[in-house]
C-alpha cells in the first residue's frame, strides 16, 4: 500500500471541474462529487484528497488471440481511499504489471464515491461514524456481498478482499455476507464496491416520533 500522487506543479486542468478545483472554487471532495460535473482528471482528486492510499487486490495474466497471434496482458484490481469516507475501485490492463497498476489507480480515482458512514446498528449507541448507516448489498457476476452495520468494537467480520475495500472507505465495524464464486477476487472486490456505491445512492429513512424507521415512499 502506498500514497500515490499524480499532482504536480505542471498540472493544467482541461475540464471545468478541474479548473474550479485549481482555482479554489471547489476545495473539498464532497462538493466536487455533488457538483454534477464528471471526474475526468486524477490530479484534481489528488489535490482534494492528499495522502490518498491504494491497495492492489489482485494481479492476473490474461491472454487474447489476435490476427497477429497470442497477446498477453496483466489485469490489476485496485482500490483507493482516504480511510475517511471516500473510496474508489478499478481494474487496469497493460503489457507491464507496473503500468497496469498505475492505470488502475488513475481510473479508481475517477470512480471515487463518498460512503455514508454512521452507527447504523441497533446495538450501538456511538455518535462516531465508524460503520454504515444501514445495510447494503452489491453484486458482480455470480458474487453478492452484503454489508451490515455493526456496533463499535466488533471490527470487520470479512474476508481479506472485502476488508481491504471497507478499510480504505473508513468502515471500521461491519458484518459481511458473501455468496457465489467468492474465490474470484475481481468479482468479490467489485461487489463490495458496488454495495458501498448503492449505499451512497440510497436515501436516508425518515424516523417517526417513536424512533422507528418509516418506509420510503417513491417520488410522485
Amino acid at each position: 500500500m502506498s500514497g500515490n500522487n499524480y499532482n504536480d506543479d505542471g498540472w493544467q486542468p482541461v475540464t471545468r471541474l478541474g479548473r474550479q478545483v485549481q482555482e479554489g472554487e471547489i476545495d473539498d471532495m464532497e462538493t466536487a462529487l455533488n457538483s454534477g460535473l464528471p471526474l475526468k482528471e486524477p490530479e484534481l482528486v489528488d489535490q482534494l484528497l492528499p495522502g490518498l492510499e491504494d491497495e492492489v487486490l489482485d494481479i492476473n495474466m490474461v491472454q487474447r488471440m489476435t490476427d497477429s497471434g497470442r497477446r498477453v496482458k496483466f489485469r490489476c484490481v485496485v482500490t483507493v481511499g482516504n480511510r475517511d469516507g471516500f473510496v474508489g475501485y478499478a481494474e487496469g490492463r497493460d503489457d507491464q504489471v507496473g503500468s497496469a497498476i498505475q492505470k488502475a489507480i488513475g481510473i479508481a480515482k475517477l470512480n471515487m464515491i463518498q460512503v455514508p458512514r454512521g452507527s447504523g446498528s441497533w446495538e450501538d449507541r456511538s455518535d462516531r461514524p465508524h460503520s454504515l448507516t444501514r445495510r447494503t448489498t452489491g453484486k458482480a457476476g455470480s458474487v453478492e456481498v452484503e454489508v451490515i452495520p455493526a456496533p463499535e468494537g466488533l471490527g470487520l467480520a470479512a474476508s481479506d478482499t472485502v476488508r481491504a475495500v471497507l478499510e480504505l472507505a473508513g468502515i471500521e465495524n461491519a458484518w459481511t455476507k458473501s455468496h457465489g464464486n467468492t474465490r474470484t477476487t475481481v468479482n468479490l472486490a467489485k461487489a463490495t464496491f458496488n454495495a458501498l456505491e448503492n449505499a451512497s445512492q440510497s436515501r436516508q429513512p425518515r424516523r417517526n416520533r417513536g424512533g422507528r424507521e418509516e418506509p420510503e415512499v417513491a417520488d410522485q
